[in-house]
């Protein structure tokens, strides 16, 4: 476990952050830029589960919950040939988790009718929030990844978790039946 006596170090003063390996990079650096919006989308998750309290959907958010964490420290620390110690990384188990979870959510739901607009119920509009900052940290790790190693199940979990949140937001919003949806072209 983390143990953490002191909240501020004064190392970022002037810009820059320390990585899992030691190293140091500009705050603004496409790594830092990658976990620090899988943390805002794990921050858009707790609010969700303000919603969901002690149900079904909040046990599924807790597990998401603790793997975005897993997900930041694989992202902030750097692959390396041969490290002096093993760093946390995903694992395609846990990828697959998602998608029976997906499944099992799918076979209860409404079929779709049109796009879903974000809304229906409060925990289902944050989770609409949620999934949309999973994409755009997919896209970062994505360009990312053209730079500098990344973990392939790392790119996977964040496609498969926003399909994820699609789907439980249409789960929460019971099952589908309060789903808000998109009339195109309503108001020409």
């Amino acid at each position: 476990m983390v143990q953490l006596t002191r909240i501020y170090t004064r190392g970022g003063d002037k810009g820059q952050t320390s990585l899992g390996d030691g190293s140091r990079v500009a705050k603004h650096d496409a790594r830092v830029a990658a976990y620090g919006t899988v943390d805002e989308a794990n921050a858009a998750i707790g609010i969700a589960r303000l919603h969901s309290a002690g149900t079904e959907a909040d046990a599924m958010l807790a597990r998401i919950q603790n793997d975005l964490f897993d997900i930041g420290a694989d992202l902030c620390t750097p692959e390396r040939p041969d490290p002096p110690y093993p760093p946390l990384r995903i694992l395609e188990t846990q990828v697959d988790r998602l998608e029976q979870e997906i499944d099992a959510m799918n076979v209860v739901l409404q079929p779709l009718q049109s796009f879903i607009l974000p809304g229906g119920t409060p925990a289902a509009a944050y989770l609409h929030l949620a999934r949309t900052i999973v994409r755009r940290a997919e896209r970062l790790v994505t360009t990312l990844a053209e730079h500098e190693p990344v973990g392939a199940p790392v790119i996977k979990y964040l496609n498969r978790l926003s399909d994820h949140l699609f789907v439980l937001g249409r789960f929460v919003n019971d099952k589908g039946e309060r789903d808000v949806l998109w009339i195109p072209g309503a108001n020409r």
